[in-house]
């Protein structure tokens, strides 16, 4: 085996390799799949028979290559391994400390929201909100947003759905604000709503507005940690 073939160096074009299937591929090619990772064909033929022997693609007949089933037995052990909360919780400190107010991520219940996990801004005056509180699904910005990915109709959701974000004033308390972004999973799965909120004394219009690309990127990354699709979110963040 060529010695920069080795290693490191290995592993990284052979995940490569994986990294270059889509869902709307019907298999990839030899020359397909050295256009997407820049390797050459007969480094993508050695590493493939590494792959092929572990399970990690397989080759058909007519030369295509496919994803294999080892994939799919370890993302099932992904699934049954994921705690949500490991990964939601740092994010929500995360984006609390960036943004100063109070931060939260909810589910849908039926026909509410609760309150999923919380961390509250240091302000004394904010929004209380505790970990499993019942919240109305259709006032406020994280209850828009679980409606419209939840796949309401009309022009109000299609914008959600087309902004990936919305901001909310005085909806479901007439002094609170709140600004929120979907998360989503594996399978793009909606997962629950991010949300910053606070009193509309520090939440006006135009440090709601600031606050948005902030909700946005924070959705982003918590969905590519939780095995969702973040490219969705690329439109709006450019656009910002």
């Amino acid at each position: 085996m060529n010695p920069q073939e080795t290693g490191v160096a290995a592993v990284d074009r052979a995940l490569s390799i994986l990294a270059a299937f889509s869902e709307r591929d019907d298999g990839l090619t030899l020359a397909e799949l050295a256009q997407r990772t820049g390797l050459y064909k007969s480094t993508i033929l050695r590493l493939a028979s590494s792959l092929q022997r572990h399970g990690y693609v397989k080759r058909l007949a007519d030369g295509r290559y496919f994803l294999g089933p080892t994939l799919l037995r370890l993302g099932g052990l992904y699934q049954r391994n994921l705690r949500i909360g490991d990964y939601v919780v740092p994010a929500l400190k995360t984006l609390a400390a960036q943004c100063g107010e109070s931060v939260s991520f909810s589910i849908r219940e039926g026909d509410a929201r609760v309150c999923l996990h919380r961390v509250d801004s240091a302000h004394a005056i904010r929004d209380h909100i505790r970990e499993g509180d019942v919240l109305p699904l259709e006032r406020g910005a994280g209850g828009r947003v679980l409606l419209a990915f939840g796949g309401a109709d009309g022009r109000v959701f299609d914008r959600v759905r087309e902004q990936m974000v919305v901001s909310a004033r005085g909806e479901r308390d007439p002094e609170l604000g709140g600004i929120a972004s979907p998360v989503f999973g594996v399978g793009q799965v909606l997962l629950g709503a991010l949300t910053v909120s606070g009193p509309l004394s520090r939440l006006d219009v135009k440090r709601m507005a600031q606050l948005e690309p902030m909700v946005l990127r924070a959705a982003a990354s918590l969905t590519e940690a939780l095995g969702g699709d973040a490219s969705v979110f690329n439109r709006r963040r450019v656009r910002n």
